[in-house]
């Protein structure tokens, strides 16, 4: 098929006098990538000057850019994006945008054009977070936020936070990203401590989500099953785990949609210790789909 379509590039005709795809008016192959994927218009772009034209046009990406995407660009200096077209701030926009003092981010989806967020554990509200007897904070690449939050041990364990944003219309997922056990690298090679994880084998983590019309939204998950000889315990310890918190809908952008959100454990008859918190995620519920519900591996 590659061979075909590079004999009909530029405004050649087939060796038979056919018309090929370099005859194509450029309105008529925009309206056709208004049915496809960015990938895909960036792909075809490259055929010929017709479909590089097209692919370029505002028309076409501003299909692909959510109704509100100028939100996301008001948490940015206007001389960033001043002059840019559709196409580029399509592409400016796929890049995670900083606010919230670099402690939130937002994107567009790269297939899809549509909203995810990322919050990190410096936006939130811990429980004896300034305790460093409790709580430590530790760098790592294994964050997008660089840095994550390290419980020692506590007896009254809580995380919330909360954000307010104009999300597009849509049905959106909220999880915690957390992991058991500390881990360092010692010689290049990535070590994992679990000296002070205990604790969570007793009792099941709460999470709850509250959206300002009312939603509201709870589970629960026993963060350590490290007694357990199976291949949930072996996933749990040592690898970042995301764990749906729930879902929340929203019908309209305007006014911004602000939810509450938090994960605790407060069963004061035993302490609990070794469990790093990395950050929030929100993303609309079928892009996550091909996770499993409840835990999965954070990829």
């Amino acid at each position: 098929m590659g061979a075909s379509l590079s004999s009909l590039t530029e405004n050649e005709s087939t060796a038979n006098g056919r018309p090929g795809l370099g005859d194509i008016p450029e309105n008529c192959v925009a309206c056709v990538f208004m049915y496809l994927t960015p990938p895909e218009i960036c792909n075809l772009a490259r055929l010929n000057h017709a479909f590089r034209g097209a692919a370029s046009s505002d028309s076409v990406w501003d299909s692909k850019l959510p109704s509100n995407y100028h939100h996301l660009l008001d948490v940015l200096p206007q001389r960033i994006y001043e002059g840019l077209s559709k196409k580029d701030i399509f592409a400016f926009l796929s890049r995670p945008v900083p606010f919230d003092d670099g402690n939130k981010e937002v994107w567009l989806d790269r297939i899809s054009g549509r909203i995810c967020m990322s919050i990190s554990t410096k936006a939130m509200l811990i429980t004896s977070g300034e305790d460093r007897r409790h709580w430590n904070w530790f760098p790592t690449e294994e964050s997008r936020f660089h840095v994550v939050a390290y419980c020692q041990q506590v007896w009254w364990f809580e995380v919330s936070g909360s954000v307010k944003f104009p999300f597009p219309p849509d049905i959106y997922t909220l999880t915690f990203r957390v992991r058991l056990g500390k881990f360092y690298k010692r010689l290049g090679r990535r070590v994992c401590n679990f000296e002070h994880t205990h604790g969570w084998d007793l009792g099941p983590v709460r999470y709850e989500l509250f959206k300002s019309d009312g939603q509201h939204a709870v589970s629960e998950y026993s963060l350590d099953d490290s007694d357990q000889d199976d291949a949930s315990a072996n996933l749990k310890r040592g690898d970042w785990i995301e764990y749906k918190v729930g879902e929340f809908i929203v019908s309209r952008s305007d006014p911004a949609t602000e939810v509450r959100f938090s994960m605790k454990q407060i069963d004061c008859t035993h302490s609990k210790g070794g469990l790093c918190v990395d950050s929030v995620s929100i993303a609309p519920s079928d892009l996550k789909a091909g996770r499993r519900k409840g835990v999965s591996k954070y990829q």
